[in-house]
């Protein structure tokens, strides 16, 4: 008996791993751009605000991607979609570093992204069949944690390696390391055992994302997340400008700053305690609160208080969004629609917030300096706050 649940634990403790190097590949192929958005310009010679094309035209099409990769795991499996993202993202980020154009580089994230959403659209569904329930949370966090390092990594590993190698270089090592992790989600997670195929149409898929349309409360938590997404993805987008620019001057010392993500590591725990004591509306209202307070830290010129500033910024956001996409999976499950297409759409949303808004920022970057930036991200953060308190007024039992 013992041996049994000792063979078990081991195989559990291998999907948790595995998934962690896939969550820690899936971030940092996504968001290794960032910190690079000067290099990018100067090395394709387009403008502050082309240059964010890179990173929003991979969520975008990420995020259109996610809509479709969820239903055709349902009916394929879920192991052999992660191992064939990772690897293709991999390959993909390998050739971008040796894309000859601007527009040919576009046209390799665009692909990129698509091939990432395979990852987060099964990975979380993978985990509630191959895990006992006892493990659920566990499982959950230390895929989330893989997540969070490879959004750490990806804002501060890239900056530094473009300083030694320039933008070939520090693309080409991305890609390796993509590329080995995704052969390490290959190695360690197991083929599923637990997966019941289902083959669902095209017309139950539409009639499904209509009914989560017309929830008033689901929208509006949809709109929240693109909010808050927007705010957080745009400010860093233009800090990298900032920091290169007088007075700081900083070149590729500036990827330095992004030392203050990791500090939203905890986050979404904290965000969760909170909630168990004030409820899900309140904490998530706290958070937007946090997260204006942490926009209006980086205006301050004192580079300390930046950092401080996206640290606060960093926190609040990823524990809000994990109370909001909580939020959303909850709202569906009590109002009979698909839990996964309304998590779909809220992702669709919440990486749209991050194209648009983002690529906004650095044009406001462009032409009117720091001040506007930082006066578009509040506008985003209080847009966030109303919207969380009417989708508290609507969700009714």
């Amino acid at each position: 008996m013992s041996s049994t649940v000792g063979a078990e634990e081991r195989v559990h403790r291998r999907i948790r791993y595995g998934l962690m190097c896939g969550g820690l590949a899936n971030f940092l192929a996504l968001y290794y751009v960032q910190p690079l958005l000067p290099g990018v310009a100067r090395h394709f010679g387009v403008s502050a605000s082309e240059s964010t094309a890179v990173l929003s035209l991979a969520t975008i099409t990420m995020a259109v991607a996610l809509l479709f990769v969820g239903p055709i795991s349902d009916m394929t499996g879920r192991v052999g979609i992660m191992r064939l993202s990772l690897v293709a993202s991999g390959v993909l980020g390998l050739a971008t570093a040796f894309a000859p154009t601007w527009h040919s580089l576009l046209v390799l994230r665009g692909l990129q992204g698509v091939a990432l959403a395979g990852l987060p659209a099964v990975a979380l569904a993978y985990l509630r069949e191959e895990t006992p329930p006892g493990s659920h949370v566990r499982a959950n966090a230390t895929y989330i944690m893989g997540t969070a390092l490879g959004g750490a990594a990806g804002r501060l590993l890239p900056g530094p390696l473009q300083e030694l190698w320039g933008w070939t270089g520090a693309s080409t090592a991305v890609g390796v390391v993509t590329l080995a992790c995704g052969f390490g989600l290959w190695a360690l997670v197991p083929p599923s055992r637990h997966f019941e195929r289902s083959s669902p149409s095209l017309g139950g898929l539409l009639a499904n994302t209509a009914r989560t349309l017309k929830d008033p409360t689901l929208v509006l938590l949809c709109l929240a997340g693109a909010a808050t997404m927007g705010a957080f993805v745009g400010l860093y987008n233009a800090l990298a400008f900032r920091l290169e620019a007088a007075p700081y001057l900083l070149g590729g010392a500036a990827a330095l700053a992004f030392l203050a993500y990791p500090v939203g590591i905890p986050a979404p725990l904290a965000a969760g305690r909170l909630a168990l004591r004030r409820g899900r509306g309140p904490a998530a209202l706290h958070g937007v609160a946090l997260l204006g307070a942490g926009v209006l830290l980086t205006r301050m010129s004192a580079l300390p208080a930046i950092v401080a500033g996206l640290g606060v910024l960093t926190f609040a956001f990823l524990g809000t969004h994990s109370l909001v996409s909580g939020w959303v999976s909850d709202r569906a499950q009590r109002v009979g629609v698909g839990v996964g297409q309304a998590a779909g759409l809220y992702l669709l949303a919440f990486y749209a917030g991050s194209s648009v808004f983002g690529a906004l920022a650095a044009y406001q970057w462009q032409s009117a300096g720091w001040p506007s930036v930082i006066t578009g991200a509040i506008v985003l953060t209080a847009a966030a706050g109303l919207l969380v308190v009417l989708a508290r007024r609507f969700d009714t039992p």
